[in-house]
């Protein structure tokens, strides 16, 4: 069975550092960011709050929504975030309540 679930998705930090990325996982791609799984930008930033994401079953859409909003002015995008989530809240808040996040990412981890 396939899976036709596509996240748009911005995450941020303290100093609300923008990172906007895709993935057809929004709850495993979040956990990876707030665990820093992941070498790279969202790492070397610690981008761990989820502040926006958007719904997709197609994942062209995604992806072009996504290349959309990496081109648009930063101001835009806090637009865009606060439209929705005025006081940047994490959306993800009280999505990994009673698990362990080490036991969900065993498999999701990269070497």
């Amino acid at each position: 069975m396939a899976n036709n679930d596509y996240y748009v998705y911005i995450m941020t930090n303290i100093s609300k550092t923008l990172y906007t990325g895709v993935t057809n996982n929004i709850h495993i791609r979040v956990l990876q960011h707030k665990y820093g799984v992941n070498k790279g930008f969202s790492n070397k930033y610690k981008i761990d709050k989820l502040v926006y994401f958007e719904w997709t079953d197609s994942i062209e859409a995604a992806i072009q929504r996504e290349k959309q909003l990496k081109n648009w002015h930063r101001d835009w995008k806090l637009n865009l975030i606060e439209s929705v989530n005025r006081n940047w809240d994490d959306l993800s808040a009280g999505w990994y309540d009673g698990i362990d996040p080490y036991e969900v990412l065993k498999d999701y981890m990269r070497e």
